[in-house]
């Protein structure tokens, strides 16, 4: 069965820095376009980052350009979201998505995703 299941939420400070991890089962993650998404309470599930199979495509939010980087370890079949310099606005649930196309503009909606984890909350909060 194919899966995905984050982990890394917690509770940080402003200006803190968080690294949450999405492991895969029952696929090999460097087949697939994955990426990062989250919903704050009240808000629409948005694309956060978004990266190609290969790597060479990258997409991140406006909100969130700068401050946070994707990546992938291939040996752990697992992408991370790391984020820096948080705020009280990046509180929300993080969810790991693959997609069903290639490339990086996909995350711009949910529309191409065809497998979510369960997600993970972050709170940014003093």
């Amino acid at each position: 069965q194919e899966q995905l299941e984050e982990s890394g939420g917690a509770l940080v400070q402003p200006g803190g820095s968080l690294r949450l991890a999405c492991a895969a089962s029952g696929f090999s993650l460097d087949h697939y376009a994955m990426g990062w998404y989250r919903q704050a309470p009240g808000k629409e599930r948005e694309g956060v980052s978004c990266r190609s199979s290969s790597g060479v495509y990258t997409f991140y939010s406006d909100s969130v350009k700068g401050r946070f980087t994707i990546s992938r370890d291939n040996a752990k079949n697992t992408i991370y979201l790391q984020m820096n310099s948080l705020n009280p606005e990046d509180t929300a649930v993080y969810y790991c998505a693959r997609s069903r196309v290639e490339g990086s503009s996909w995350c711009t909606s949910s529309e191409y995703v065809e497998l979510w984890g369960q997600g993970t909350l972050v709170t940014v909060s003093s």
